[in-house]
């Protein structure tokens, strides 16, 4: 039986970039919790075994199709909630993109945009879709993944910790805006997690090495380490907190390394 404090029966939750790495893990962990669950990427055929997972496990989830570049996708997202389960309590904003590795100098303005809208731009479009809805039916959740880099400084990743950056003050601004609805709005902050979209650092031996040396902890995270505190902050155990980030990443920021 799933401790009170966790308990999303009756509650509806969508998760972006849930086809995969974090976003699947969160997705079916709600679910796990009791939650109906909206799971979405750009392509359906990626989404479809997280559904049949979940509904396997006796969960309930759907697949929508959304590219967070497109607003109009966004607002069809959180449209699909309302209209399959009756409303959205849970807005998950996993979905990102970083398609430059390298000096931010040399950055190309097309990746700087593509950067910023698809990590930043597009949490607002979600979040003025998701939170007048929240309001009318008396309070929900909104967590923001960014990441350590949004802390930290980092190599070669310049225009993705800006992004992250950003994530951290939209949430504080979202929080005192929504606060008085009871909607509350956070951001977890995942260091190296062994997911696809990090292959490249976590299958670099020199970073692993360095990881592996200096945290705390000792070594890389998975997807469920980010996933359970993502149902802490949905379920009534988060419900006193907001505007805040919490970092997940084996004691690394903390030892003062990254």
């Amino acid at each position: 039986m799933t401790s009170s404090l966790f308990n999303l029966d009756g509650k509806v939750a969508v998760v972006t970039g849930s086809s995969r790495g974090i976003g699947r893990a969160i997705a079916e962990r709600l679910a796990e919790a009791g939650a109906s669950v909206v799971v979405s990427s750009r392509k359906p055929e990626a989404c479809e075994p997280v559904v049949a997972a979940i509904r396997e496990a006796g969960g309930t989830a759907h697949v929508q199709v959304c590219n967070i570049s497109d607003r109009s996708q966004c607002q069809a997202l959180i449209q699909s909630a309302h209209d399959t389960y009756g409303g959205l309590d849970i807005l998950v904003c996993n979905a990102a993109s970083n398609p430059y590795y390298g000096p931010l100098l040399e950055i190309p303005d097309a990746a700087y945009e593509k950067i910023m809208g698809n990590n930043v731009r597009s949490n607002l479009w979600l979040a003025q879709a998701a939170m007048p809805g929240m309001a009318e039916s008396g309070g929900g959740s909104v967590i923001v993944i960014s990441s350590i880099a949004g802390l930290q400084g980092v190599n070669n990743l310049g225009a993705y910790a800006i992004s992250k950056s950003a994530d951290l003050g939209l949430i504080r601004s979202l929080a005192m805006e929504g606060g008085p609805n009871n909607i509350r709005v956070n951001a977890l902050c995942p260091g190296i997690i062994k997911t696809a979209f990090a292959r490249a650092l976590w299958e670099n031996p020199d970073i692993l090495k360095d990881v592996e040396a200096t945290a705390p902890l000792g070594r890389i995270g998975v997807p469920d380490e980010v996933a359970g505190v993502a149902v802490m902050l949905a379920a009534p155990a988060g419900a006193f907190i907001t505007g805040q980030h919490i970092a997940m990443d084996g004691g690394v920021t903390m030892a003062g390394r990254g």
